[in-house]
Formats: structure tokens, C-alpha cells, sequence
């Protein structure tokens, strides 16, 4: 089995993490694989480390950017893979259409949200890592039996905590966590204005985006600022998650919610509010608890909830962990790709 994977992505998100995890994980299942991608310093280190992959930096510039098209049909006459898997809107847009005859592959394009499909109009299969995106396709008019789930996987190993002297919280203060980029759909100003409503509990609030500035004035103008803690883009996760008391997960818009995942793989409870992505994953609680979106009471109301009562808490991470086991490991989600690309190249 032949594969091409291309994506032009952007420095940090979930997509881009999560490609990032399934290019090694394939290769170790024995699919062959030449990479595509925009250029990204620690991504092709990543990749090419050990001569783990064959990668090619491309520009994945504008609709004007003729050297990334060119140089895509080279590599896909160069390496005649079975199928071509594209990662996302810029990347689909340029991939050529498959040629009929010997020379014929599968073009599989990977849905990350709810988005416009006209991007994807060239693909002969879209792949999406929740249902609801692949309602979201057949309703838009893609061939429902050509638009299929595959979920994504989350690392499991556990991670070691960090001491509370390296964010200066006192020791008994409750710790909160919360992960994503610093945008509006992720809900984070919800998070502060609930935070406000939960004394004496301390965030820990990794990522990076263009809301961190609006992010901080809210923060001093609602009196917790002292107990927020911007950490940037972390690489440490499973540490930080080990830090933990509880993570949250405030989004307004989330198709999936890779982060609900880890958090169970680390066996940290959940509180999120029920967005698209998380409201699939969670059952309110049994894994987790579900609250309203855009509204910061009831997310204070369940935090302050989780926070009191332990035993619940851990009942919900461990349900969370066993889901965690049952549908988004490595090997269960490798051998659902692998199965899916044996049936469409058969």
C-alpha cells in the first residue's frame, strides 16, 4: 500500500497534531508513505527523524501558486501511490485528479469541520473524525456511502505532574486546566468569566492564537487575572494534564474535541460544554459533565460540582478511560485506516 499525504496546515492545531501522530503510526503498520507539506521546522524534524519518513516542503501558497501544483504532479508521477490523502481545504484544492487507467489512484480528503465543500468536489472519498462532519458532507451533497468516520488517536502515555512552585500556585488550591487555541469558538473568555465564579481555583491555560491580548484584559477586569497562567504552546501535555485537578473544555464551536480524548487518556475527569464534538463524546455524568453553550454560570456551577466531589470525578475519568481504550487508541485507530484503505483501493 501506497500513500501520499499532503497538508499545508498552520503551526499549531489539532489536525496538524494529530497528522503529525498518524504518519509514524502508519508506517509502523507497513504503509508506505511520501509526505507533502508546507514548511515547518519541528514538523519535518518530527517526521523525517531516524528516516522515519520521505517528506517534501512545498510553498501551499494562494489560489496564484502554480510551483506547489507542479511540483504535486511530480510526486504523485514520481511515486504512483494507491491513494492520495489530502489534509484540509489548501491542500485538496491543489491535489490533480486521478488519471484513468494503470496509473489510477483514490483521492481521500480529510474533513476537518463543518466547512464548504467545494474544495473537496475532486474527491472520491471524504474522511472526517466525527460523525456529525460526515452528516454535515451528505447533507451538502457528497455521496453519503463515500463519506466515512475514522476517529482519531491520542498518545497513552502517562505523564508525570508538575510542581506547583513552576506556576506559583499554593499547595491545596484546585488546578484547572484548558488546552486549544486562543480563539473565540474555543470559549476561553467563557472559562475566565466562570473562573471568576470558583474562588480559590487556579487555570492553567495552554496555547496560542490572536486572542490572547483580549484574553488578558478580561482577565484583569474580572479580578482573576492572579489566578490565570498563560502558558503558550506546550509540548508537555500529558505532564500538564498530570498537574491537573480537572480539564475543561469551554468550546463554542468544536466538530470533535481531540482534547476531551487525551484528557480521558490521562485519566483527568472532564467538564466541557456541549458543543458539537464534545456532546458525542461525553455522557453527562457518566464520562464527564455536559453544560450549556456560551453560558459561564453553568460552567461554574459544574466546576465548583466536580471539584467537591471527588469520588464522582473519579468514576467519570475512569469511564472516560475505558471509552479512551475501547475506540481511540493507536492500534484500534490504525487498523480502521488500514481496513478503509484495502476496501477503497480493492
Amino acid at each position: 500500500m501506497r500513500v501520499l499525504q499532503a497538508i499545508a496546515g498552520t503551526e499549531h492545531g489539532g489536525a496538524e497534531r494529530f497528522f503529525e501522530r498518524l504518519v509514524p503510526a502508519l508506517l509502523r503498520a507497513g504503509v508506505e508513505q511520501r509526505v507533502l507539506m508546507r514548511r515547518h521546522g519541528p514538523r519535518f524534524d518530527l517526521l523525517t527523524k531516524g528516516g522515519l519518513a520521505e517528506v517534501h516542503q512545498l510553498p501551499f501558497g494562494n489560489r496564484l501558486d502554480l510551483t506547489t501544483k507542479i511540483a504535486f504532479r511530480k510526486h504523485v508521477r514520481d511515486f504512483n501511490p494507491d491513494i492520495v490523502f489530502t489534509w484540509m481545504s489548501r491542500a485538496s484544492a491543489v491535489a490533480p485528479g486521478s488519471p484513468q487507467g494503470r496509473s489510477r489512484f483514490v483521492r481521500v480528503a480529510r474533513l476537518g469541520g463543518y466547512y464548504d465543500l467545494k474544495y473537496y468536489r475532486g474527491a472520491d472519498y471524504l474522511v472526517a473524525d466525527a460523525q456529525g462532519i460526515v452528516d454535515h458532507a451528505a447533507a451538502e451533497g457528497f455521496p453519503a456511502d463515500r463519506a466515512v468516520c475514522l476517529p482519531n488517536f491520542v498518545g497513552d502515555k502517562v505523564g508525570k505532574p508538575i510542581s506547583r512552585s513552576e506556576f506559583f500556585i499554593p499547595e491545596g488550591a484546585p488546578i484547572l486546566l484548558a488546552l486549544g487555541r486562543l480563539h473565540p469558538n474555543k470559549g476561553f473568555d467563557l472559562l475566565l468569566e466562570a473562573l471568576a465564579q470558583v474562588p480559590g481555583a487556579y487555570l492553567l491555560l495552554a496555547g496560542s492564537g490572536p486572542g490572547q491580548e483580549t484574553l488578558d484584559r478580561l482577565a484583569t477586569s474580572l479580578g482573576v487575572k492572579p489566578r490565570l497562567r498563560f502558558l503558550g504552546w506546550r509540548d508537555d501535555a500529558p505532564d500538564l494534564f498530570a498537574t491537573a485537578d480537572l480539564f475543561i473544555h469551554p468550546a463554542r464551536q468544536e466538530p470533535l474535541g481531540n482534547v476531551v480524548i487525551e484528557a480521558w487518556a490521562q485519566g483527568v475527569p472532564v467538564v466541557c460544554t456541549a458543543a458539537q464534538g464534545p456532546q458525542a463524546l461525553v455522557e453527562h455524568e457518566i464520562s464527564g459533565l455536559l453544560t450549556p453553550v456560551d453560558q459561564a454560570a453553568p460552567l461554574a456551577a459544574a466546576i465548583r460540582r466536580a471539584l467537591a466531589d471527588r469520588p464522582a470525578c473519579a468514576a467519570w475519568a475512569e469511564a472516560g478511560r475505558r471509552i479512551f481504550r475501547q475506540r481511540y487508541t493507536e492500534p484500534a485507530v490504525v487498523a480502521a485506516y488500514c481496513a478503509f484503505f484495502e476496501r477503497i483501493t480493492a
